[in-house]
């Protein structure tokens, strides 16, 4: 019977070497790890060339419509959403995958087009419209990655290769921030579409290399890349709604959004207060993203793959709503600005280093209309809906009188109902992908036998 790269009957001590010391990566996974590795730093790198531009766009079509664009971004996911699953239904996984990531490219060659003909009269408009389509972009071609990830690698794989791979996708971001911040100074915005759209194909190549190195591997990829999901365009609600492991993932996905949603709004609040100049509030920001970037750089490339390796997924999962649960006790006793910046940073870094990679390992033990279909109205539908339950709730809660430590203490239930949920999450799938080897084989029959957690 074929394997995936890497599979357990690999004995690791026959491929000791640095990146076996360093990140606990054996040879025979180094190649696929590397193809992942560029895939996600190509895909990060696309989008962080286009955040800047849709911040401005947001901008300049106006502050108090930022509202009605994230009411937007949520509507077209929920079209997006059952169009890919269709796509999911009728295709093998590389012309998917191919449709999905050349449709975002041609997207980007049409907002082009109209960036330079359409009339003046009309650019506010396009600019709203582009402000949506980048949110889309960001959550569904993530999304889509992590699942070829979850696709490709077997659960004790990704345990250990998640916060490898996580650090491509964090130095594609630094890339793509960089590359805007020099180019749109030479050449204004328009190219940056192009060069967005390069690195998507560059992706996508990336994926092809991927693909094509495990199929050779092994008889069990060779038949994945070939075979159709099938299944109906509402695959991945009804997915959700049939399985509480995966309504549990969802509704993790909705608590964290919704918490970061208010933590956002204290900052904003705090930060409005505390600083009074307009350039030294984009000096705090800039900050908290050095910091953010570079502490969840070091941590997924030094600690993220040992720890989800050694105390497993379900410790990794509690970290991040426990460490809600105690900043944002911590902001209702006092509100002060250091301790935004300090759960902030550390509620940013834990959610990029650690809890997204675990998250991740969640979907490997499903089956594959699972991976993509409810994964992808996970991560697009549920994630905007969050946003817009959070930013709401916290815009009720102000209305009705509560002070910012109030609407702090209003998080500290929230954060203990997602810790809930994730110490639940994690016993789940300790049942689904046992930590000993064995565990993947069971966890691997169970999938093949179309079982549903």
């Amino acid at each position: 019977m074929g394997t995936r790269p890497g599979s357990a009957d690999t004995d690791p001590r026959d491929d000791e070497g640095l990146l076996q010391a360093l990140f606990s990566v054996r040879r025979d996974e180094q190649l696929p790890l590397a193809f992942a590795f560029a895939y996600f730093f190509c895909v990060l790198a696309a989008y962080y060339v286009l955040r800047p531009i849709r911040d401005e766009m947001g901008v300049t079509g106006g502050v108090n419509h930022l509202p009605w664009l994230f009411l937007g971004t949520l509507l077209t996911t929920l079209i997006v959403s059952p169009l890919f699953s269709k796509l999911v239904a009728r295709l093998p996984r590389r012309r998917f995958v191919t449709w999905a990531y050349r449709g975002l490219i041609l997207c980007l060659v049409v907002f082009a087009a109209a960036m330079v003909y359409a009339p003046a009269s009309v650019q506010t408009w396009i600019g709203r419209m582009f402000f949506v389509w980048t949110s889309v972009f960001a959550v569904f071609a993530v999304s889509l990655f992590w699942a070829v990830m979850a696709d490709v690698f077997q659960t004790t794989q990704a345990r250990r290769l998640y916060g490898v791979i996580g650090a491509g996708g964090t130095l594609g971001g630094i890339a793509g921030g960089l590359l805007t911040g020099w180019l749109v100074q030479l050449f204004g915005h328009v190219p940056l579409l192009f060069v967005s759209a390069l690195l998507l194909e560059a992706g996508l190549r990336a994926m092809y290399a991927l693909s094509r190195h495990v199929a050779a591997r092994g008889e069990t990829q060779a038949r994945i890349e070939q075979e159709i999901i099938g299944g109906n365009a509402w695959a991945g609600v009804s997915g959700v709604l049939r399985s509480p492991y995966l309504i549990a993932i969802a509704l993790f996905m909705l608590l964290f959004t919704v918490g970061s949603a208010f933590l956002y709004f204290l900052q904003a609040e705090i930060v409005a207060r505390e600083i009074a100049d307009r350039a030294a509030r984009t000096a705090y920001f800039a900050r908290v993203d050095v910091w953010v970037n570079g502490l969840t750089l070091i941590v997924q490339l030094v600690l993220t793959g040992r720890l989800i390796d050694k105390v497993g997924v379900g410790a990794v999962l509690v970290l991040l709503p426990l460490l809600s649960l105690v900043g944002f006790l911590a902001l209702a006793a006092a509100p002060l600005l250091s301790l935004v910046v300090l759960l902030q940073v550390l509620r940013r870094t834990g959610d990029f280093a650690l809890s997204r990679p675990a998250r991740e390992v969640l979907y490997v033990p499903l089956s594959r209309e699972e991976k993509y279909k409810a994964k992808n109205f996970v991560d697009t539908f549920v994630f905007r809906f969050g946003d817009q339950l959070g930013a709401w709730t916290y815009t009720a809660l102000a209305a009705l009188g509560l002070s910012l430590a109030g609407i702090a203490a209003a998080a500290v239930p929230l954060s203990a109902a997602w810790l809930a949920v994730a110490l639940w999450l994690g016993r789940r799938h300790a049942r689904l992908a046992p930590q000993r080897p064995g565990g993947t084989i069971a966890a691997t029959l169970l999938v093949n036998a179309g079982a549903r957690p």
